[in-house]
């Protein structure tokens, strides 16, 4: 069954003037995106590059704004041409900011202040403070002292805008220490906070003698993840851990004795203790084995995704109930493709279920769907994009002998050879419900990229972007697709950066 044909933008605009969508706002914030998908889709619609820069630091993007010098300049790209928030005072290399993440404030919470109500960029720096940082002034809002104990070094959401974790580098035994056969007790700390009003759960140890020698692990979604170099992933719950193991409530910007100890939590020198530590093993809720630790948890019901811990089986996955860990029907997905990069898989951000697989020459769009009278679930495809690509990969080579004879041998083409359109980078813009697909072709000398976007329900293609710089394929690229912006971000030899912004230009045609 096809899409049912829309409401042209003058009918939007008109319904909207007339006030029928005012008892519900989230209909009216609904219309004013369809109209402007509308727009951006047309065909008399261009995307302009209006703005290219380049830099010695990583630039990064958030919502609008474009960061550089570790997140202490902030430009906005909301205007027609971009434009300077602010930029924070110059500072030492020990108080540059390591890591941040955008917080927005949430819909029918009463907040203590006025300022909690606009946007703020929570960081990191590398002398362990946490940082609440306006988003639009650059104005320390708050700030909170991690520790002494450990090096903070990664932030996190755990729930998206409600709490964060900051994770800690790990604890590495030094040359002497290994050739002592000393063991490092505790090999990373997690701590994790609900934000806006900042309040602390706690820090958490992750220590050898209960984890044994963890690699890695997080925090998600209340879930503790720990990872292990052998493919094993573990699953715990954090909340089960907090009230069985946590040793004293903290509360910030409160007197507290630890450790012979006196101070304020929150504050130099004092900072906060760890005040979760296992002493025994906690109830384990999951447990998995994967290559390289690829582990997804999505889909509805609940599923998972895995390839089987073995070298010879990258580039499979396995799609599995959570349940009791049964694969799917037509649960073994790969990618029968030759190429030096291998595909990618993950569960579709649109929280319908889906899965995405990308290869270098498709994109498939899969399903889970029910089997009639069985509990098992089964994997079909949704939609397929192609790369526009000649049918024909195989290739004729004509040599010559030394007698004069012409001898023809056939070779077959990589799946991402540089030559043919290859898809690089697949995202969901999810506010105009859009996937966007960055395909690249080398033309000559030179790589050229385009950005499509393609109809998230049905997968067709309604609109694509030519990028005006070159693209080589050797270097490290972002591309975000926000509403009416494109923004392009490349990171070449001797840690050179450079950002270039597309935005929709006034169209060409008056009609709608």
């Amino acid at each position: 069954m096809g899409p049912t044909r829309k409401p042209n933008v003058c009918s939007r605009l008109s319904r909207r003037a007339l006030g029928f969508f005012s008892r519900d706002a989230g209909v009216v914030q609904r219309t004013n995106l369809g109209i402007l998908r509308a727009l951006v889709c047309q065909k008399s619609t261009k995307f302009k590059n209006v703005w290219t820069t380049h830099s010695k630091s990583p630039i990064a993007y958030e919502r609008g704004r474009i960061y550089f010098d570790n997140y202490r300049c902030c430009i906005s790209s909301v205007a027609s041409e971009p434009r300077k928030l602010y930029e924070m005072p110059k500072c030492s290399k020990s108080e540059k900011i390591e890591d941040a993440l955008l917080w927005e404030c949430p819909v029918g919470e009463i907040l203590p202040n006025a300022s909690d109500y606009k946007s703020s960029l929570i960081a990191l720096t590398a002398h362990n403070w946490l940082l609440r940082i306006s988003a639009t002034t650059g104005k320390i809002l708050e700030k909170i002292y991690l520790a002494s104990y450990c090096k903070f070094r990664y932030l996190s959401w755990d729930t998206p805008q409600e709490v964060i974790a900051v994770k800690s580098a790990q604890n590495k035994a030094s040359a002497v220490a290994r050739q002592a056969g000393i063991q490092q007790p505790v090999l990373l700390y997690l701590a994790v906070f609900r934000v806006l009003p900042f309040s602390l759960v706690g820090i958490l140890e992750i220590n050898k003698k209960i984890f044994g020698s963890v690699t890695d692990a997080t925090l998600s979604h209340g879930i503790l993840i720990v990872m292990y170099s052998s493919g094993l992933v573990r699953l715990y719950s954090f909340q089960a851990i907090t009230e069985q193991f946590m040793q004293q409530k903290l509360d910030l910007g409160c007197a507290c004795r630890w450790g012979g100890t006196a101070g304020t939590v929150g504050e130099a020198p004092f900072g906060i203790p760890c005040n979760i530590k296992i002493t025994d093993s906690p109830p384990l809720l999951f447990e998995v084995s994967s290559l390289e630790n690829a582990f997804q948890i999505g889909g509805h019901p609940w599923h998972y995704i895995i390839t089987p811990n073995k070298k010879k089986q990258k580039g499979v996955f396995h799609i599995c109930a959570l349940k009791d860990k049964s694969l799917a029907k037509n649960g073994i997905q790969e990618m029968e493709c030759c190429s030096l990069e291998s595909d990618w898989i993950y569960f579709h951000p649109d929280a319908s279920g889906r899965i995405i697989h990308v290869g270098p020459n498709q994109v498939k769009v899969l399903k889970l769907n029910e089997i009639e009278n069985d509990s098992q679930h089964q994997v079909s495809e949704d939609f397929v994009i192609l790369a526009n690509r000649e049918k024909n990969k195989n290739e004729n080579l004509f040599t010559v002998t030394a007698s004069g004879r012409v001898v023809k041998k056939n070779f077959t083409l990589l799946d991402d050879d540089p030559e043919q359109e290859t898809f690089k980078i697949v995202d969901y813009e999810d506010e105009l419900d859009l996937l966007s697909v960055v395909a690249v072709t080398q033309i000559d000398a030179e790589g050229k990229a385009h950005l499509d976007f393609h109809c998230n329900e049905y997968g067709t293609l309604l609109k694509s972007i030519p990028l005006v710089e070159s693209w080589d394929v050797t270097y490290s690229h972002e591309v975000y697709f926000d509403r009416d912006l494109v923004l392009h971000i490349e990171q070449k030899p001797n840690r050179v950066f450079s950002c270039y912004v597309y935005q929709m230009v006034k169209l060409t045609s008056p009609s709608i």
